[in-house]
């Protein structure tokens, strides 16, 4: 009597198929898990909750997705959150616009200087990045003299609490970008390049592709995303508090980029996934917090996913 064997083809098959719609099935069954076992789960406003807490990261996941797509890694993007919530009670007085655009340059040049020791100087992003991660938090301490500043101005705090035709404004702003760099990774020779370069940057400089503008802007995108979700999450808090806003971003980011299936050796980005990734990492959040277990639990489930898909990541790669 024959009996079914699991060979190496069919390990692949099943590595790659958990790699690319495994977080997908994950969201569906704790979903359905939830659904089941916590109560209220399934009203209007938890799902709200859920949808705007999970909204900054998956702002700052869509520019690590990017940056990590090209063999890369922005540890910093905690601290650029943390500089946008020192920036912006300093300059609110002068207007919601003046203070957004203050926090958006400090996350574009921080990300330029980060893409700059990359591309230009040949330094590791890890390396290069780390610098940002201390600094960064470090220089958002001092302006902010080390306090919580309370915000007071309802157009600024209407970006946090506020509703777009009956969706928070921090899930719409988080979708239309998610959008925006689907199209950009799909649509545009700027996306084809990023891949590339992920793929093969020694040949893609060969091909005559600009590998160090690319690297610039993606670094420089990942820093203008970070102070994105750093203005909306201090908008939504209500106070700029540098020393806690953004306090293990990275991490998060990370493991929903890697979680999406967009591998840490580039030459892929999956940018649905990398938002499904932070869904998941939500959910993982809020229901082991609704079954009181401690915030702790969520941390070391967190890192036990990461590990699972760079191991799925692995497996393919190396298959």
């Amino acid at each position: 009597m024959a009996t079914a064997t699991f060979t190496a083809p069919d390990r692949v098959r099943v590595t790659a198929w958990l790699q690319r719609y495994g977080v997908y099935l994950a969201v569906g069954v704790l979903l359905l898990f939830n659904a089941l076992f916590t109560a209220n789960f399934l009203s209007a406003a938890n799902f709200r909750t859920q949808l705007v807490q999970a909204a900054p990261v998956c702002i700052v996941a869509l520019g690590m997705a990017l940056v990590i797509g090209t063999e890369g890694i922005d540890l910093s993007v905690g601290s650029v959150m943390a500089l946008t919530a020192a920036l912006v009670p300093l300059y609110l007085g002068a207007g919601p616009a003046a203070a957004i655009a203050a926090a958006l340059a400090a996350g574009v040049l921080s990300g330029l200087f980060s893409g700059f020791l990359v591309a230009f100087l040949g330094i590791q992003p890890i390396i290069a990045t780390l610098a940002l991660l201390v600094g960064g938090r470090g220089l958002a301490l001092v302006l902010a003299h080390g306090q919580l500043v309370g915000l007071h101005n309802p157009a600024f705090l209407a970006l946090g609490t506020g509703d777009v035709l009956g969706v928070p404004v921090m899930v719409l702003v988080a979708g239309v970008l998610a959008v925006l760099a689907g199209l950009l990774v799909q649509r545009t020779a700027f996306g084809r390049r990023l891949v590339a370069i992920g793929g093969n940057r020694a040949a893609s400089a060969l091909a005559g592709l600009p590998v160090r503008r690319v690297l610039l802007t993606v670094y420089a995108l990942s820093g203008g995303l970070a102070a994105v979700a750093g203005v909306l999450a201090t908008a939504r808090l209500g106070a700029g508090d540098p020393s806690d806003l953004g306090q293990l971003m990275e991490l998060s980011a990370i493991t929903a980029v890697v979680v999406g299936g967009t591998p840490l050796t580039g030459g892929r980005v999956r940018v649905l996934g990398t938002v499904f990734g932070a869904l998941l990492m939500q959910l993982v959040h809020a229901t082991l917090i609704k079954h009181d277990l401690p915030d702790s639990a969520a941390q070391m489930a967190q890192a036990a996913i990461i590990v699972v898909a760079v191991y799925l990541a692995r497996e393919r790669s190396g298959r």
